[in-house]
């Protein structure tokens, strides 16, 4: 009864997307204004067919409007990009791209924008997107990846050659996807994924080795020409005799020689324009849990009633994987201090435990605790992310010509980033949703209803 209750929730959703009018006024509370860093008070927020046409200015005819009105404890913030947002989860063995739950689950969240960071199912995730994009589905806009390239795809032949490479992206490229994402990759095909990304004009991003066996450190990739380097900052700290793990969990910035060699690194990160994709929480959730992994909300409800019963004991603790937390925190600070490109990204396919919708929260906590300040966790959350996907021009801060992609938290985050989690409204393309109608309407509908639902 309740999955049904929860379809026809969902069902009442899509209809309304379907007729509201992308015609939206905002007034009262404040909003954040990317440039300055601060909060500034929402005089009227004029949003026509789903575009920002004009801040600050009061509205005197509101009839072709839907009128939204704040509170002076509500604040309006740019909707949050995502770029490491796996939509997949694991339940008896069996991995899929969850696009049920995982969309309305992001968008509840303020997570408007998703790229996601390779895909095992492409198909399912071309047409979810495709769903989205005609109002067909609820969900954040999905800036597709399509399939991975290396031996992180389930389908990866080992015998790809650079021509299959150029022939993938070429046409992947046409399906509209945003970006690709490498991960098992050699050296020769990673420059071919470049080379060709770039011929249509898109980023490429990769979780990448130390150079051991055939893999490819972050200081060659840059000099590839990749665009985003996901996890650990590589160079020559990372030595190519061993896996990257293997030294990273045991790196130590208080070795001089160390530390100049991380350092060497960043500026070669800053020095190409290549964004840092920290995804800080993501070795943490497989760490003690000391910090940042509270449940302020019960996130394993959104399971259906098999898979809530079959992940009652998922916890994991790996030790190197705390190690490798503890060294990214001193490094990623290192990185910011330099002045690298930080975009957010939350990489945490899930097994049941902790749901991908709700990690961004974690992220920025996590990112405000090594002291990045609160507006510039914001800015990591937002604008950067759109800038890394080359999509500044139309997303990414609450500025006049851009699209209304938003969200209205409780809460001052420049007081208390956690203030994110509080989320009640959210605003894509202008179209306006109560958050907590939206995660309402996927209670227990993630994972296999039964032992044999995803044989």
């Amino acid at each position: 009864m309740k999955r049904f209750i929860g379809f026809l929730s969902l069902l009442l959703f899509l209809t309304q997307s379907s007729l509201v009018a992308q015609n939206l006024y905002i007034t009262g509370g404040y909003y954040f204004h990317t440039p300055s860093g601060q909060m500034k008070a929402n005089k009227g927020m004029v949003i026509r067919s789903g575009k920002l046409v004009a801040i600050g200015e009061p509205l005197e005819n509101t009839r072709e409007y839907e009128t939204l009105e704040l509170s002076d404890n509500q604040y309006i913030l740019p909707g949050i990009f995502d770029l490491h947002a796996h939509y997949r989860v694991t339940f008896d063995g069996v991995r899929r791209d969850e696009v049920v739950a995982n969309p309305v689950i992001f968008l509840a969240n303020g997570v408007t924008s998703t790229f996601p960071g390779g895909e095992i199912q492409p198909e399912v995730m071309l047409e979810a997107r495709r769903a989205i994009d005609r109002g067909e589905k609820i969900g954040p806009r999905i800036h597709s990846s399509g399939p991975y390239f290396g031996t992180a795809f389930p389908a990866w032949d080992r015998r790809t050659t650079v021509e299959d490479v150029y022939a993938t992206v070429d046409h992947w490229a046409e399906q509209g996807v945003a970006g690709f994402k490498a991960k098992g990759i050699s050296p020769v095909l990673l420059q071919a994924l470049i080379e060709r990304a770039h011929l249509h004009g898109l980023t490429v991003t990769g979780h990448l080795g130390s150079g051991y066996r055939n893999t490819v450190n972050p200081k060659e990739a840059i000099r590839m020409g990749i665009d985003r380097i996901e996890h650990f900052l590589g160079g020559d700290a990372i030595p190519d005799s061993v896996s990257a793990y293997a030294t990273l969990q045991n790196l130590d910035l208080n070795n001089p020689q160390t530390a100049s060699q991380i350092d060497a690194q960043i500026d070669w990160f800053i020095a190409n324009n290549v964004y840092f994709d920290a995804t800080l929480t993501a070795y943490g959730y497989y760490g003690h849990r000391k910090a940042f992994y509270d449940y302020w909300h019960n996130e394993r409800q959104y399971l259906t009633p098999y898979a809530f019963e079959i992940t009652k004991d998922t916890r994991q603790e790996l030790a190197m994987f705390q190690k490798i937390f503890d060294v990214k925190k001193k490094t990623v600070k290192r990185y910011y201090d330099k002045g690298g490109k930080i975009t957010l990204g939350t990489d945490h396919p899930s097994v049941g435990e902790f749901i991908p919708g709700f990690s961004a929260h974690r992220e920025m906590e996590a990112l405000n605790a090594i002291g990045i300040p609160n507006a510039d966790v914001l800015r990591i959350a937002t604008i950067n992310g759109a800038e890394a996907l080359r999509m500044s021009d139309k997303l990414g801060s609450i500025t006049v010509g851009k699209l209304a992609d938003l969200f209205v938290v409780t809460g001052n985050p420049l007081n208390d980033i956690t203030h994110t989690r509080n989320v009640q409204w959210v605003v894509k393309g202008g179209i306006k949703y109560n958050s907590k109608e939206l995660l309402n309407s996927v209670k227990g509908t993630m994972g296999p209803k039964n032992e044999n639902d995803w044989k």
